[in-house]
């Protein structure tokens, strides 16, 4: 009613006594619906009627934040100020769900229970910790060792779930721990294909590129330790039956002649061609930076299927066509005690008149 603006129906309600603040599945009032819809006499009628103006969904967003309508926010805006609404109020209500899952946590830990336990779907709560974007849930989850490898019925690991979502502290903090960027899906993708937001893909391919590096650092020095012990072993067993002068003279000749063939080795190795990962890692950072270079110079200047996203559109299970990716409009749900966060996260269902209104506004 307050999305199709039925005044009147909504007036014979309210005289009916149902609840004002009333929820659907995705934390929607109907305060968002009217303020979103800007539909001035029902946000008047549902205030009076003792709408929460702090009421947030699991966008994290309250009904003045949905509010693109000048009139309505000014009177949304003014009511806020006569209840004494301050922007500290306001933080501790957006901040009320993460910490009552943070509390839920605590009591697990304190009863002894595995955080690793499925949830719907098979997801665990550090799936929807980063789904939701739960720094501090997530920290605490990981304290205490919950595993970053476990995976929904879509074979989604965490890592993907904070990447679709486009949650960029959680990504920072699940590689940090050491999550596997190139873990694979039923449906055979990465964290990154998932992903549809500009931002966060530049985050994902800057870590990406950086643990490959890491990594393949770490393969070279290894390989020459062996070499080098390899080299001493033998070495060993020529000196044994020098004298203590000799035996280090020898060491520091063969020392010296060592350096020469490393240095010769590493100079080669330098030299040589990057491994295949590393080039597709760069590749990929030097076709986002084209994207965002073309769309600075304009709508026009991207063009050729090089630049669009091979990942899904929707968490749906329908692969993606050779369309680009677009940003996740889908939205977590946010914990409660009571019925653990659904997932996956459904698809927002967002008032008609926000879908088909935004540019006209």
């Amino acid at each position: 009613c307050c999305i199709d603006d039925f005044g009147d129906v909504v007036g014979l309600l309210l005289e009916a006594g149902v609840d004002v603040n009333a929820c659907d599945s995705e934390l929607w009032t109907p305060l968002h619906a009217a303020a979103t819809c800007g539909h001035l006499h029902l946000v008047e009628l549902l205030i009076k009627h003792g709408a929460n103006l702090l009421a947030v969904n699991t966008d994290g967003n309250m009904p003045y934040d949905l509010c693109e309508d000048d009139v309505t926010l000014d009177y949304i805006e003014t009511a806020m100020a006569d209840q004494g609404i301050t922007q500290e109020k306001i933080e501790a209500a957006r901040a009320a769900t993460e910490h009552s899952m943070v509390e839920d946590i605590r009591k697990l830990l304190r009863a002894g229970a595995d955080l690793n336990t499925p949830l719907d779907h098979s997801a665990t709560l550090l799936h929807i910790a980063s789904a939701n974007g739960y720094l501090e849930a997530a920290e605490l989850l990981l304290e205490h060792k919950a595993s970053m490898s476990a995976k929904d019925n879509d074979g989604w690991e965490p890592l993907h779930a904070a990447a679709c979502w486009g949650q960029i502290h959680l990504v920072e903090l699940l590689v940090a721990h050491g999550a596997d960027l190139n873990g694979k899906s039923v449906l055979d993708e990465t964290p990154l294909d998932v992903c549809g937001d500009e931002e966060v893909r530049a985050k994902l391919l800057e870590l990406k590129h950086k643990h490959d590096a890491v990594m393949k650092s770490h393969d070279k020095h290894k390989s020459l330790l062996q070499r080098r012990t390899s080299s001493a072993g033998s070495r060993g067993k020529v000196v044994r039956r020098v004298s203590v002068t000799e035996r280090t003279n020898l060491y520091r000749k063969e020392h010296a002649k060592e350096a020469i063939v490393w240095q010769r080795v590493e100079h080669r190795e330098n030299e040589a061609e990057p491994e295949d990962e590393d080039k597709q890692t760069d590749a990929e950072l030097q076709q986002h930076r084209s994207g965002a270079e073309a769309e600075v110079a304009g709508p026009g200047a991207l063009v050729g299927d090089e630049h669009q996203n091979p990942g899904l559109t929707q968490r749906n299970g329908t692969v993606g066509s050779s369309a680009p990716t677009p940003t996740n409009t889908s939205t977590p749900r946010g914990w409660t005690a009571a019925s653990p966060t659904s997932w996956p996260p459904r698809r927002s269902c967002r008032p008609t008149c926000a879908r088909r209104s935004p540019t006209t506004r």
